[in-house]
Formats: C-alpha cells, structure tokens, sequence
C-alpha cells in the first residue's frame, strides 16, 4: 500500500510518531481519526466551511470545474509506483471523493487548518489519512508526496509564499502540484472579505510565486473565462457594499452562490470552456490556475 510506510511527522520534537492502520491513526496506545500539529487562529473557520456546504454544496458549475480540472492533473501521474496524493486545503473533502474513484491505486491524505470539519471528514473517509496542520510551517517530509492539489487555499494565507515552499518542498522531484486562487486584484469585494482573503491574484502573480518557491510553471489558465463579463459586472458592483454589516454580507454572499448553484447555463458554459481551455491558456475569468511541477 502506498501509504503503509509514510513517514509521519512526530507530534513534537519529542513526541511519539503516528502509526497509520488503514482506516485509523494509532498515537501512544490511542486510536485516533485526526492527527492534529498545529491548531490555531485561521484566516478561515467551521461556520464558513458550513456556508459553502449548504450554499455551493458539491455541484456549484464553478467548483465541478475547478475539480474536472485538477483531477486532469493528478490522472497525469496515473502509473506513478506508490503513488501518493495530497490535498491541501481538503475541507469537505470533495476532491478526495473524485481522486479515489479515479486513482484508486493511490494513496490519498487530506489536510487542512480547521479541525471541526476533520474529525467529520475523517468519519465520511475512514480510509483517508487526516491531517490538521498550518501550511506556513507544514511538518511533512521533504519529497514525500507525488501530487497536490490546493484549491483556494492560498488567498486565506498571510505569509503565502512560506505556504508555496513547503508544497515545493514536499513534493517529490517530478511530482506536480494543481493550484488555484481567485483572480482579479481590483475585484476584491465583499465575497472575499466575508470569506477572508487575504488577496486575489493576477495570472504573473501565481506564476512569480511558484517560480520563487523553486517550481517550473508547466501551465497557467484561467477558470470562469466565459462568465467573467458577469462575474465583473457583479464584483464591481459588491465593492459598493463594503460598508454593509457581517451579517448582511453574509446573506448576500450566500444569495450569489445559491442562485448560480443549479444553472444549467452556467454549467453548459464551464463545459464548453473546458474543452476550449484544453487548446489555448485562458486570458482572464474568476481564478487563477496552475500546473507546476518539481525538477
């Protein structure tokens, strides 16, 4: 199995090292689901995770094609002996369920910074290794991943070039790494602040950030090219209720996702893109996505 001889990090300079079992961590005579490193203040919480659960659910048009996208990637490694898969930022753990249908072989782990979702994660997934961690100071092992995928991760990160190099650092050499953030600096509204972004980006921004970290760009893209008129006209328009109150931002931001959940145009035309995007980099749209890879 791949992950039979994974190199778990010791909870602590001193501390005992994790055993995984197949459907379970054993730490110190105790069975644990959720190993937990390093648990503090997030730029990201359970009542936001609850929010895009019960607004977006798991067949928002945006996020099925942000998923088709990064599973494109890590079906490139298909083959890989022992191959070992990672996602970073795996939350609800949607991606997981797409990448054990398609690779079963693989050996999948799951991490992310807010424990309360992990422990129900790691219930849903029992065969899944869960780790809780900060990615600014990731405790994984040099090269021991093959892939990763980081899904609107790094915008909730302070310090996200620290985050960049430890997926740089964790992945081994020949190894690919999908990431993706939002795109549109000027874009900035009240959806992300609700949400807690630290930023968005422009395409140069991701690619400068990968490159620094150490990774060779193997392609950068757009997602959402096809619906960004809209999508501007929308987040222009939100930049003028900054002012509003939390709890006014928050029905808002929940009213956009859930109108744009079952349209089927919307669906037809993330279809359509995808298969446009496989010819040509994409020049603008709702987020920024990367294939980097590891010399």
């Amino acid at each position: 199995m791949p992950l039979s001889d994974f190199p778990w990090p010791r909870l602590g300079a001193d501390g005992p090292a994790p055993v995984w079992t197949g459907d379970a961590f054993q730490l110190a005579g105790k069975r644990m689901r959720v190993i937990a490193y390093d648990e503090s203040d997030s730029h990201w919480s359970e009542s936001l995770t609850t929010l895009h659960e019960e607004a977006a659910g798991r067949d928002h048009p945006i996020d099925l094609a942000s998923r088709r996208l990064a599973l494109a990637t890590m079906k490139r490694l298909k083959g890989r002996p022992g191959l070992r898969l990672l996602d970073v930022g795996c939350s609800s753990g949607f991606i997981l369920d797409d990448l054990r249908k398609a690779l079963p072989e693989a050996g999948l782990m799951g991490a992310d910074y807010i424990r309360g979702p992990l422990e129900k994660l790691a219930v849903r997934m029992a065969g899944i290794p869960i780790l809780q961690f900060d990615l600014r100071q990731c405790p994984l092992p040099d090269a021991s991943v093959d892939g990763l995928t980081c899904l609107n991760v790094l915008e909730h990160v302070d310090d996200n070039e620290s985050a960049m190099r430890h997926l740089f650092r964790i992945l081994k050499p020949g190894g690919l790494a999908h990431v993706e953030v939002p795109a549109g600096p000027e874009l900035f509204d009240i959806y992300d602040e609700h949400l807690m972004h630290h930023r968005r980006y422009r395409r140069g921004d991701l690619i400068r950030l990968a490159r620094a970290a150490g990774f060779r760009v193997e392609r950068a893209t757009h997602l959402g090219c096809l619906v960004y008129p809209a999508f501007r006209f929308v987040k222009r328009r939100n930049r003028g209720l900054l002012s509003l109150s939390s709890e006014e931002k928050k029905r808002l931001v929940t009213r956009q996702i859930q109108s744009t959940r079952r349209s089927l145009i919307l669906a037809a035309l993330f279809r359509l893109e995808t298969a446009v995007g496989r010819l040509i980099p994409l020049p603008c749209g709702i987020r920024v996505v990367a294939i980097l890879s590891k010399p």
